[in-house]
């Protein structure tokens, strides 16, 4: 089973973490790149400050990485998530699932962003030009 996780206060390459991702047996490689608006409800966003349990965290990613793999027959996952203060534009969830086939690999990285919402311990607080707001739920 391959699986990479990475949590950092610092800026994630998307095309850095790709060279993580096992391609051995596959024929398709999914990526989902999550990143921070530069507006929403009309506000502009100055960035977004994510709070996590931070020894926890890396566990969790991991735990659905591997489930993702079993449940959806594919061969390896990527996935890495920022801490700390994000700008707009910048990245903020990365994840690439190595398949052998499309159909799974898109499946698997919809359930894996999906289930990283439900699960991951990490906070998001938005700080806008017309206030603070905490965003609901996890992830």
């Amino acid at each position: 089973m391959a699986v990479h996780v990475l949590v950092d206060d610092k800026s994630l390459n998307p095309e850095d973490l790709r060279h993580f991702i096992d391609v051995e047996g596959c024929g398709s490689i999914v990526t989902f790149v999550g990143l921070t608006r530069s507006e929403e409800s009309g506000s502009l966003v100055k960035r977004l400050e994510f709070d996590a349990w931070e020894e926890e965290l890396p566990r969790v990613l991991r735990e659905i990485a591997e489930e993702s793999i079993s449940s959806f027959g594919i061969k390896s996952v990527v996935i890495a998530h920022r801490i700390g203060s994000v700008g707009p534009g910048d990245t903020i969830v990365c994840i690439h699932v190595g398949s052998e086939h499309r159909k799974e690999g898109f499946s698997a990285c919809s359930w894996l962003i999906s289930e990283l919402k439900k699960q991951a311990p990490l906070w998001k607080k938005e700080i806008r030009e017309d206030g603070e707001y905490w965003k609901s739920g996890l992830g």
